[in-house]
């Protein structure tokens, strides 16, 4: 299942033609930023159950895995609708009776670390897909039976009643009504676990409506057009405003849960903005007199790379975050939403670089450094990216490769080894939220170097690199006001902990190098 679907997303950087941009066209110029987005929201990983446990053991935490996925501020978990409704109708979640995961144990864990989970229920199962012709079967299809209208809410009744349980089980509200909960008790073999009825459970404060619904590459029975898209997430969201049944949708067991659309193949606006035309005609309007949307977060996905991001645009290398087009798409989407969505969130949750040498999305190396390194370097450049232009969350694709010695791409792009052992990606994720998580983008003040200042309480931090991938170096004179000493700190590759050296300043002044690597300042 897991490569099946890494097979489909190699064809999901795709959208909008832009013309190049440089560094500067991104910068906020110095003007005050006025949200208080923490950094840690920027260094998010999209993974699987078996990130959490050791093979064979899914009803124990490995505390091995557990220190890797810690170095993150988010998580975009992959959950196969199967997994939890193996047969229709009969709900499992702890053990699964697909798999046999214990994903009460998992959430619980993560939310005792403090990381938010965003839940992407995906794929269809197997006597969903088995309605569809067998020359057109796929996990990928759109999630209703065989010959069901695309257009009407009702065709995604199946899905809807699922995300109904899921919401149910793991949002905040404790006051569901017992008698829609559709679980599975009986037990597979003597002295298995049974499965136990739970609501509220307060695990989990995101679901996602599906993965990457405009796949126009797998044919009509897996692509949804916007307003097929819309249709189906109305039903998903609250039943299609309560009309198809109190056990439908996610409000309907959770009204604080949120709703994210799934994350666009195509990072299209125009698709986001017939998505809300939609509503508006099937929805209607809020008291407010807002439009009455069936999702909560917008989202898409773009990895930077030398393509224009137009439909049929095929990229042929990774490049620097600063020199593709992703911060021009970033503000044409939080434009969007402030114009057109009152100002929603919008999230970016796949995004990162390869390191097989002949991938379309590889990092390439540079100077002395190895792929590896680049790799650390652009996707830590990337968090920094999206802080400035105050994307609400971003989430990096993945953990874990599907197969590093495979060229294809996205096969390579893991932040550890097969082992998992850590890559530099990691100890870079892992250095930076230790450093600047709890910090927030406050301005830019120089546009190349790049040097943006964070803000948390009182303290000060800078961060400075080059927006380059010559292996170019620069010398900046960062003052830092009345202080008489600060705190540099240098990335390290291979280890838990930058290295830090506390420096005295030159009458509140400090000539820094700065290179294509990030570097840290800690004002004192």
């Amino acid at each position: 299942m897991k490569s099946a679907f890494l097979w489909i997303i190699l064809l999901s950087s795709f959208s909008c033609n832009k013309e190049k941009e440089t560094p500067t066209d991104h910068a906020n110029n110095g003007n005050l930023v006025n949200t208080a987005i923490p950094f840690k929201n920027y260094l998010g990983i999209n993974l699987f159950e078996w990130d959490y446990v050791e093979p064979q053991q899914e009803n124990l935490i490995s505390e091995r895995k557990m220190q890797i996925v810690k170095a993150f501020g988010g998580i975009r978990h992959y959950l196969d609708w199967e997994r939890i409704e193996p047969d229709q109708g009969k709900f499992t979640f702890n053990p699964s009776h697909f798999g046999n995961w214990r994903y009460d144990l998992m959430y619980d864990r993560t939310r005792k670390e403090n990381i938010d989970i965003l839940t992407c229920l995906k794929t269809i199962p197997s006597w969903l897909m088995n309605t569809y012709l067998e020359n057109e079967r796929d996990y990928e299809n759109v999630p209703m039976p065989y010959g069901a209208d695309k257009s009407d809410p009702a065709s995604y009744i199946l899905q809807a009643k699922a995300a109904f349980q899921f919401a149910a089980r793991y949002g905040s509200n404790s006051n569901v009504d017992k008698s829609l909960i559709q679980l599975n008790t009986k037990l597979r073999w003597p002295g298995d676990e049974p499965n136990t009825i739970q609501t509220g459970l307060n695990l989990v404060k995101y679901l996602e409506c599906d993965n990457e619904r405009d796949k126009w590459w797998k044919g009509s029975q897996a692509e949804q057009s916007p307003e097929e898209y819309a249709a189906n997430l109305s039903a998903f969201y609250d039943g299609h405003k309560g009309k198809l049944g109190k056990n439908v949708g996610v409000k309907n067991a959770d009204p604080s849960m949120k709703v994210v659309m799934a994350g666009l193949a195509v990072p299209n606006i125009d698709y986001v903005i017939k998505m809300i035309e939609w509503c508006k005609k099937n929805r209607g309007l809020k008291a407010d007199g807002t439009v009455d949307l069936c999702f909560d977060v917008i989202n898409y996905h773009i990895y930077p790379n030398d393509s224009d991001y137009s439909k049929n645009s095929v990229a042929t290398v990774g490049v620097a975050p600063e020199l593709s087009l992703i911060g021009k798409i970033a503000d044409d989407f939080l434009n969007m939403a402030k114009k057109y969505a009152n100002g929603l969130e919008v999230w970016m949750t796949e995004t990162g670089y390869d390191i097989g040498e002949k991938s379309r999305q590889r990092a390439v190396p540079v100077g002395n450094k190895s792929a590896l390194i680049t790799q650390a370097d652009w996707n830590l450049r990337t968090a920094l990216l999206y802080a400035r232009h105050q994307i609400n969350r971003v989430m990096f694709y993945m953990l874990d490769d599907v197969n590093a010695s495979n060229d294809i791409q996205h096969h390579s792009s893991g932040f550890v080894n097969p082992d998992f052992t850590p890559r530099p990606s990691w100890y870079y994720m892992q250095q930076a939220k230790t450093i600047l998580g709890n910090y927030h983008y406050t301005k830019t003040l120089s546009d190349d170097p790049v040097v943006d200042l964070y803000k948390f309480n009182n303290k000060e931090m800078y961060v400075l690199t080059i927006p380059d991938q010559k292996d170019r170096k620069a010398s900046y004179v960062l003052d830092l006001g009345n202080a008489k000493q600060a705190v540099i700190y240098d990335l390290q590759t291979n280890k838990d902990k930058a290295n830090a050296t506390t420096v005295n300043t030159n009458d509140g002044k400090l000539t820094i190098t700065v290179s294509e690597t990030p570097l840290f300042v800690e004002k004192l």
